[in-house]
């Protein structure tokens, strides 16, 4: 394959990943009708991941959850590289930092050692 093929496949791939995962339009030579059905289907799993390892998120939230989560991945496509707890954890900062959810209780550090004698 020469160097431009690779440039044009590279271009295409990278069009395909944002219409899949961003929002972007179907590119040329697939059907927009198949890419919004695996949108949709990669958007569910994404929901479905960050809801079952932040349950408490998503209790809260009620029918809430649903449509936040997706303005979310809207705005925050997933970064390559990131793992799907700091997606959820991101998500979570996002919705209390609109106030959607309650401030995450406050963590007491207890320093060993630290009792008075």
């Amino acid at each position: 394959m020469t160097r431009p093929q690779r440039d044009r496949l590279a271009a295409a791939q990278a069009e395909l990943l944002r219409a899949l995962l961003a929002g972007g339009s179907a590119p040329p030579g697939f059907a927009a009708d198949r890419v919004e059905v695996e949108r949709r289907a990669l958007l569910n799993k994404r929901r479905g991941i960050v809801a079952s390892l932040r349950p408490e998120v998503a209790a809260e939230l009620g029918n809430r959850f649903r449509p936040l989560f997706d303005e979310y991945a809207g705005l925050h496509p997933r970064r390559v590289g990131t793992r799907f707890r700091e997606d959820a954890a991101a998500f979570a900062e996002w919705a209390a930092a609109r106030g959607e959810l309650s401030p995450p209780p406050r963590k007491r550090w207890w320093r060993i050692g630290s009792r008075a004698t």
